[in-house]
């Protein structure tokens, strides 16, 4: 909104308030209908109902939710999801959540989910769709865990790994600079005994760390919120977001504890190499394709911190590294990833799809042209049996096909070539 606002920016500022105040908010934060088809301790499998209009086939999409956050981020509200994105486009699309943690779970280390819970959801999700291999997205700790259990465990039908937003190099988090010293002064010792004696950490705590993580935005949303009232898209997404990070869940000690220890401390993810209960696991063992998302603007998991992943997939069959617009939450589902984290998810799927399913997802154009053109030829059929008179009438010219929009590719990755390469880096092109 200007700084004196015009009439029409009044007009649209006082509808937005008027509807926010007489049926609670802008947003339309309908949950994309779904079905439990999986479950187990801390695992939950759910199948995202096709629409009736769209037929789905092909490869079947997993989206691995992180720890702590619910698994609204891959379904913020309809016109920013990314299940409504991939349901919409005929993509069979399953998720992946861990339901409540409480006192009770409080033994459970990060194993549970990269030996049981994940491996056991990419297991069903292949089942439930046919046996096709299967295209895993992880955001945040959850791209952290596909990137574990895809290191693994070689044998799990995998077609390709998507990392969004994991930070691999704590080191590069401005956020945990100021910790370091705390952590050298006392060891930790503090810290893990009061994780240990509230049994992790708990919803309240997680809340306020993912807020204060935004700090300047949280300082300067009331302003900012003035600014956009005559913005209805800009304020039905900050609704999303305020309902996102309301429903936090909260941290098992144990794996709290790992996470804090190995990650925060010692950061080990940078080394490639973690060692679970004994196993360890290394990420040069990811044989599969995979994809990084790092967003411009996330101070949670900043550029270099996700960039360090990529030297440590020595044997992926391919690398590719993209800078996308967006913080943490925003280049994953925010009104930008429509044009940009989606459109190249899409191309990334679609080249690694199975060959039935690549002829469907690569050739959309044919196929609608075809079937334009049997159209055509049967109406002209059609209108030559009801009137033969009619053809001596001049034609008029065929209407002119709808140019479609062309994605914003000038804030889509740092490589126009969609490949991510230095003068000192590695050939990351496919192998063969």
């Amino acid at each position: 909104m200007d700084l004196i606002p015009k009439p029409d920016q009044v007009a649209s500022a006082a509808s937005n308030v008027a509807h926010k105040v007489l049926y609670g908010g802008l947003a339309d934060l309908r949950p994309m209908p779904r079905t439990l088809i999986d479950d187990g301790p801390l695992r939950e499998v759910y199948h995202y109902r096709p629409q009736k209009q769209v037929k789905s086939t092909g490869d079947p999409v997993l989206l691995v939710t992180p720890l702590a956050a619910p698994a609204i981020c891959f379904d913020l509200r309809r016109g920013c999801s990314l299940v409504e994105h991939f349901v919409k486009a005929g993509r069979p699309t399953y998720l992946v959540e861990y339901g409540e943690v409480s006192f009770k779970d409080r033994n459970l280390g990060l194993e549970h989910w990269v030996d049981e819970v994940i491996p056991e959801a990419v297991r069903e999700v292949s089942q439930h769709a046919g046996g096709r291999p299967v295209h895993v997205v992880g955001w945040s700790l959850g791209g952290i865990f596909a990137a574990l259990v895809a290191a693994s465990d070689a044998k799990l039908p995998i077609a390709s790994l998507t990392i969004v937003g994991s930070p691999f190099d704590v080191r590069q988090v401005p956020l945990v600079a100021p910790f370091r010293p705390i952590l050298k002064l006392t060891d930790g010792g503090i810290v893990t005994q009061i994780y240990r004696a509230m049994g992790g950490a708990p919803k309240p705590l997680v809340r306020r760390a993912f807020q204060l993580s935004s700090g300047t935005k949280l300082l300067t949303k009331p302003l900012a919120t003035l600014q956009h009232l005559d913005d209805a898209e800009w304020l039905a997404q900050i609704e999303a977001v305020d309902r996102f990070t309301a429903n936090m869940i909260a941290y098992p000690g144990r794996t709290f504890g790992q996470m804090y220890h190995r990650v925060l401390k010692h950061n080990q993810l940078v080394t490639g190499k973690v060692n679970l209960s004994g196993q360890e696991i290394n990420l040069a063992d990811i044989k599969v394709p995979v994809l990084v998302f790092a967003g411009n603007t996330d101070g949670i998991a900043p550029i270099p911190a996700v960039r360090a992943l990529v030297p440590l997939l020595k044997n992926a069959h391919e690398v590719r590294f993209e800078i996308v617009p967006g913080g943490h939450l925003g280049m994953l589902t925010g009104r930008a990833a429509r044009t940009t984290t989606w459109v190249v998810l899409d191309e990334w799927i679609g080249q690694y799809s199975t060959p039935d399913d690549r002829e469907t997802t690569a050739k959309p154009a044919a196929v609608a042209k075809k079937a334009a053109a049997k159209r055509t030829a049967t109406a002209k059929k059609t209108a030559a049996a009801k009137a033969p008179a009619r053809k001596a009438a001049a034609k008029k010219p065929a209407p002119k096909p709808a140019v479609e929009v062309a994605p914003d590719r000038s804030a889509i990755g740092s490589n126009r070539e969609r490949r991510f390469s230095s003068t000192s880096s590695r050939d990351l092109a496919p192998k063969r």
